[in-house]
């Protein structure tokens, strides 16, 4: 029988999925399941965007142009400009969500074996972009006890090699929360501007920051523009994360250029989800000043449920909607197993993301969850208490 290649072994499992079949038999044993483990929100995506798919008034389901079309990227160029961004339509091309703008970023700087720097816990599917792209994630640690703050940019500096090509950044951070200040940015642009690096920053969450803190985009920083790559999505930002639309923007003029390259080859993005994406830009912010209202309630509700269980640590997010937690258990991926396979509370229990899949160095985070505040405030305190319950009978 003929061989799957290494790199298709090598691609490493998502930590949030991989434990869907036995949330899948814990359904058919009549469970019921509290999600913590993924980013899809409960917020309603916008009216004006389902309405605008609703009502279109196209003959035929055509193709698009490649880099997304031209009444599209205006309006994000506007969006963009509105968040002291400044960049035009043609400085960004329209992407199958953000994960395919990941790719087309390590595609057009990375060659085989070239490094990429990112801290870590990073969101996971890096680790698969990475693989797919033959490019090779060097992690530099950020910790739970100084609430995954930026590492010094000495650690930095000690990680920079020949092959180094860039450092990738998510800001706020799936899957800590944290939202990295002005002065980290700055910090960022000095190191890859010494030393010829892209700097990349996944921004998918740039409008959910809490305690009156403000997102700083790297191409605020008029130093980073022939540097700095913004990866972006409406999937978080509209609750829309079916739509898979994304885009890539740099003002880098070969970036956007060899990016193109990629575009081309698989054609285009969808046309209907253009559409509902280019109506969602229209919606009003009193959708986001509810919408995270709704999501820092949470977050405070969560955290301090969190922290009065024995043994367990918790970082403070500043943004996006999750949180690491450090549990009292020695292997996580197992304990959340167990939690579908062989545990309930009154027929009731809870599904987290094991976090060692969110780091790259072997063995840490073995101890760690994500949690996705994604659910109501009623749902969230119900699950704490699960977790609780099930913390106190776990065998490790």
């Amino acid at each position: 029988m003929p061989s799957v290649s290494q790199k298709g072994l090598q691609m490493p499992e998502s930590p949030i999925r991989k434990l869907v079949p036995y949330a899948e038999k814990a359904y058919k044993a009549k469970k019921t399941v509290y999600h913590l483990n993924i980013g899809q929100p409960d917020i309603k995506s916008p009216e004006i965007a389902m309405e605008a798919v609703t009502h279109h008034n196209l003959e035929i389901l055509a193709y698009t142009r490649s880099e997304g079309s031209q009444e599209y990227r205006e309006k994000i160029a506007k969006y963009y400009q509105r968040n002291n961004i400044p960049v035009a339509a043609n400085d960004l091309i329209v992407t199958t969500g953000g994960s395919e703008a990941l790719l087309f970023a390590m595609g057009s700087i990375a060659d085989a074996g070239d490094e990429i720097i990112i801290p870590e816990p990073f969101y996971a599917n890096y680790n698969g972009f990475a693989t797919a792209s033959d490019v090779t994630i060097v992690p530099v640690i950020s910790k739970i006890e100084n609430n995954f703050a930026l590492p010094p940019i000495s650690e930095f500096e000690k990680l920079i090699t020949p092959k180094t090509k860039a450092i990738l950044i998510c800001n706020p951070g799936n899957p800590t929360g944290y939202l990295y200040s002005k002065e980290e940015i700055k910090r960022l642009a000095e190191i890859v501007k010494k030393h010829n690096l892209f700097l990349v920053a996944d921004e998918v969450y740039r409008e959910f920051t809490y305690d009156g803190s403000k997102h700083y985009s790297i191409l605020e920083e008029e130093s980073l523009a022939d540097y700095g790559i913004i990866i972006d999505s409406v999937s978080k930002r509209y609750s829309m994360c079916g739509a898979r639309i994304g885009c890539l923007v740099s003002k880098n003029k070969d970036v956007i250029a060899t990016a193109l390259k990629f575009a081309q080859a698989r054609l285009s993005p969808p046309t209907f989800a253009q559409i509902a994406s280019e109506a969602a830009l229209q919606t009003p912010q009193s959708y986001f000043d509810k919408v995270i209202t709704e999501y820092q309630d949470r977050r405070d509700t969560l955290v301090k449920a969190l922290k009065e269980i024995p043994g367990v640590v918790v970082g403070e997010p500043k943004g996006a909607f999750y949180c690491i937690v450090q549990l009292p258990v020695k292997n996580s991926d197992k304990f959340a197993q167990w939690l579908l396979e062989s545990f309930d509370d009154k027929g009731e229990t809870i599904m987290v993301a094991p976090a060692a899949g969110f780091y790259s160095s072997p063995g840490v985070g073995e101890n760690q969850v994500r949690i996705a505040y994604v659910l109501n405030k009623e749902s969230l305190l119900r699950a704490v208490e699960i977790l609780k319950i099930a913390l106190e009978k776990y065998q490790d």
